[in-house]
């Protein structure tokens, strides 16, 4: 490789570096607000609605993914530090994909809540203020649990970094290993992520032929408050949209990434802050949406359907 390309894939790793640490910082702070908002009617000793105790744990799993996703190895340009140990890899590796699967099942618990408040109606509604909310924290309990579990077997399988260019590229020491996966573990994986994608998908497509058929039907008979009611209930099945649309897309180029990170090893490190990239956009963008989906109340339009 010349020392041209050399230099911009140096100019490459930089810049996506610096793109991670801005994700990392506003990310964070989005998601401490997210989880604050949400969290605080505990202190106050009121129940929290069903919605808000999903989102409390969605922002808890983002904020998770945003601190192992950046540090403590990957931002070695800005802060420089020894490489990654062999326990330390394990760790990092482990955490990181229990928040990863976290993430995606609270995010499918999600949309199922709000497909079943949208069939179900006034009697959802009168239904969730029993004891959904502990139902649905339960649910949430599982999430970690189910996600610990379906990831105990990854420290076994990482291990400390190693070159992986024959010495050539002094970054390939930041790199962690992973080997001895066997088909069934792939297999088990690719299972995991499919079931929870379909979910998301099935419910939101559902929502939306739920959407349309309710806009034909009440377009020429809604009073004021009806219209009120019903423009609140379509905002927050849109914003459930949007986060499972933003989830799924983000989630195929991750794996996009990730075959061409397996079979490219010239492009290895650099395919690995793409991949990185990738991962903190989601936990990202996901606080900002829920937030700013009503100026004029943050939040409150999906938190009070």
């Amino acid at each position: 490789m010349t020392s041209q390309n050399k230099a911009q894939k140096a100019t490459a790793e930089l810049a996506l570096q610096t793109l991670l640490l801005f994700q990392v910082g506003t990310g964070t702070l989005a998601n401490i607000l997210l989880f604050v908002h949400n969290f605080s009617p505990i202190f106050t000793s009121s129940r929290l609605r069903p919605t808000q105790v999903i989102v409390a744990n969605l922002a808890v799993a983002n904020g998770f993914l945003l601190l192992v996703t950046a540090f403590p190895d990957n931002m070695m340009v800005f802060v420089p530090r020894k490489p990654p140990t062999n326990f330390k890899c394990k760790i990092m590796f482990f955490i990181r994909l229990v928040a990863l699967s976290t993430n995606m099942c609270s995010t499918c618990a999600l949309s199922i809540h709000q497909f079943i408040t949208l069939v179900l109606g006034h009697w959802g509604k009168l239904m969730f203020q029993g004891r959904t909310p502990n139902v649905l924290s339960y649910s949430c309990y599982c999430c970690w649990l189910f996600s610990v579990l379906n990831n105990v077997y990854i420290p076994m399988k990482v291990s400390g970094p190693q070159s992986t260019d024959n010495g050539t590229n002094n970054n390939s020491k930041w790199v962690c290993s992973t080997s001895g996966f066997s088909v069934g573990m792939v297999i088990l994986r690719f299972s995991h992520d499919v079931t929870f994608i379909s979910i998301m998908i099935w419910t939101s497509v559902s929502m939306v032929l739920l959407l349309h058929r309710h806009h034909q039907r009440t377009q020429h008979i809604v009073t004021p408050n009806q219209n009120h009611r019903g423009h609140a209930e379509t905002r927050a099945a849109q914003t459930v949209l949007m986060l499972v649309v933003t989830f799924v897309g983000l989630y195929l180029l991750n794996s996009i990434c990730v075959i061409f990170h397996t079979f490219l090893t010239d492009y290895r490190v650099w395919l690995r802050h793409v991949n990185e990239v990738l991962t903190a956009a989601f936990p990202t963008v996901c606080p900002f949406l829920l937030i700013f989906r009503d100026p004029k109340d943050p939040c409150s339009v999906l938190f009070n359907c």
